[in-house]
């Protein structure tokens, strides 16, 4: 079991954000066959990794600081999710745990999830 130490200066909002992904993390769990998909957003820049739990292994990665793109917002994160889908393809990946990290699927997290599912992802 996960055990989170927070600190008295943690805001209300990223405590309750941690122990979401506390929660989360019980039940989703990256394997080989089933890699986990796990998405972090800053106020500025997006995330996406595919992780490899059994070994602790990242096999792929794209974010907001790679991609030469100009977009912003949920066009950009649609766009690191063809991305992230891309090079996951390129690797035999096709199935993947979707891994939202304590974030509502909604707005960028909902936009990267459904450009990796457009670019050949199933979860």
């Amino acid at each position: 079991m996960m055990k989170l130490k927070m600190s008295k200066h943690t805001s209300a909002r990223k405590q309750g954000r941690l122990t979401k992904k506390i929660r989360i993390r019980k039940t989703v769990n990256g394997s080989p066959e089933r890699p986990r998909l796990c998405v972090f957003r800053s106020s500025s820049h997006m995330y996406a990794q595919v992780i490899d739990d059994t070994k602790g292994v990242t096999l792929v990665c794209a974010s907001s600081l790679a991609s030469d793109s100009k977009e912003t917002g949920k066009k950009l994160a649609k766009f690191i999710g063809v991305q992230v889908a891309k090079k996951a393809l390129e690797l035999n990946i096709k199935n993947v745990v979707f891994d939202r990290n304590g974030y509502l699927y909604h707005g960028r997290v909902q936009a990267l999830a459904e450009g990796a599912r457009e670019g050949g992802l199933s979860f």
